[in-house]
């Protein structure tokens, strides 16, 4: 069972195409650069936008912090509890921004243009996915916890094999936000949506 964390997620599970031409015809009409100032671009994308950031920034933290503890740079006290408070907001808050992605947001822009059927199932592989590595991420740092708390020396083992998912979840983040915002923005844009 302790191999299973990292086993699952791996860095060829991360897709690295961009979305297909013919999902960029919008992005071309409304770039990303002129959101910001288009008449439709309302508080909600803003928050939506924000909260993918949110996501860009705690992935970036608790790789950041494991490496520091790895690198005996970071006290096991206070990694344990950073990992405990970040990891655990990390996997609630995804779990939930995508639940309401799926029942709420996605359903929306697919009934405001059909095109977004080819895109939302390439996202919704990108979700499996994560999913998956969520799961590899509670493991391993639920582990690593366990580990340090009883002074196993074997807590730097399995803290090695967080940061590899923690890794790889940071990459298929990257990935998937900007090709989710580049596909959902222009077309809310487009069709004055969530306003």
């Amino acid at each position: 069972m302790d191999d299973l964390a990292g086993a699952r997620l791996k860095s060829s599970d991360i897709r690295t195409d961009g979305m297909p031409p013919e999902m960029q015809t919008l992005l071309a009409r409304y770039p990303r650069d002129s959101w910001e100032s288009h008449a439709g671009f309302k508080e909600l994308t803003r928050q939506w936008l924000g909260a993918h950031e949110m996501f860009r920034r705690l992935s970036a933290t608790v790789r950041k912090d494991t490496e520091l503890f790895l690198d005996g740079k970071k006290d096991s006290q206070e990694f344990a509890s950073n990992l405990s408070y970040r990891g655990g907001a990390l996997v609630n808050n995804l779990h939930g921004h995508h639940g309401w992605e799926d029942r709420s947001y996605f359903p929306e822009l697919l009934a405001a243009d059909s095109s977004f059927k080819v895109g939302l199932d390439i996202l919704e592989k990108d979700h499996v996915v994560l999913h998956r590595g969520l799961d590899d991420f509670t493991q391993a740092a639920n582990q690593t916890i366990r580990l340090m708390q009883s002074n196993n020396q074997r807590s730097m083992d399995e803290a090695g094999k967080l940061h590899t998912v923690t890794t790889h979840i940071e990459s298929l983040l990257v990935r998937h936000l900007s090709d989710e915002e580049e596909l959902a923005v222009p077309i809310i844009l487009h069709y004055r949506l969530r306003g």
